[in-house]
């Protein structure tokens, strides 16, 4: 019997290590898939800060041209994972809210001065307007693309036969986008009666209502973003002493 992930690499490695430390079999699904986009900078682009929500931004940045014209600005990082992700990558000057993007918008208006635009990496899709939030206090930013993460379409061979052999106990989801990729592949590979059945635990309610609209039959959901909690959700719906 195994616990199912879907989030993408290599978060999925982490956590799949996490479940098999707590005594849990774990199986990998990545639903999205990381793609770099590449970009340039104006030559005259003169930016105060670079702004990071995500460590794939991050991972955008490595081997493009532009970026060792952006590691002598300092970082502001929506949290600690992120700004080793930031060092790790060349920047020296890393500045972490510790939280999320709220904690962040509120460290850049105590931190930062709006003189010189700040420069925001990040994905193709963004779950929140960060850059209009901080316009309106009245910074000028400008969003660079550095990432896109793709629908997979297909299930893994192993992860297949083990729904159809009734050996998954749960489907972690971690996003609205990886949980409506994972859906749709399931019904592709033909194992939509049994996925349907399992219980599904999600990072957010936002998550469990793309599971809810599939029409899976036991969806549970994190009372708070992070992935303690929703290994605390694990741990209700699957008893140690029922496995």
């Amino acid at each position: 019997m195994a616990i199912l992930v879907t989030r993408p690499q290599p978060d999925n490695a982490r956590t799949i290590a996490a479940l098999r430390a707590q005594g849990h079999g774990a199986l990998a699904a990545p639903m999205l898939r990381f793609e770099k986009v590449m970009f340039s900078l104006d030559a005259e682009a003169d930016f105060g800060a670079v702004i990071v929500t995500s460590a794939n931004a991050l991972r955008g940045l490595a081997d493009q041209p532009a970026g060792a014209k952006l590691f002598r600005l300092p970082v502001f990082t929506v949290g600690d994972r992120t700004a080793q992700a930031a060092q790790d990558a060349g920047f020296r000057d890393v500045i972490s809210a510790g939280g999320d993007a709220h904690d962040l918008r509120a460290l850049l208006t105590a931190r930062a001065q709006p003189v010189k635009p700040l420069l925001y990496l990040a994905g193709v899709d963004l779950s929140r307007d960060l850059a209009a939030e901080l316009g309106s206090r009245g910074f000028q930013v400008t969003t660079y693309t550095t990432y896109r993460m793709a629908p997979v379409t297909d299930l893994p061979d192993e992860v297949t036969a083990a729904f159809a052999a009734g050996q998954i106990e749960a489907v972690l989801h971690y996003s609205r986008r990886s949980a409506r990729a994972f859906f749709q592949a399931v019904g592709l590979a033909g194992v939509e009666i049994a996925a349907l059945a399992t219980p599904h635990l999600c990072m957010s309610q936002a998550v469990a209502t793309i599971a809810h609209d599939a029409g899976a039959t036991k969806v549970m959901a994190a009372a708070t973003p992070d992935e303690d909690t929703l290994f605390a959700v694990l741990a209700r719906a699957i008893p140690p002493n029922a496995r």
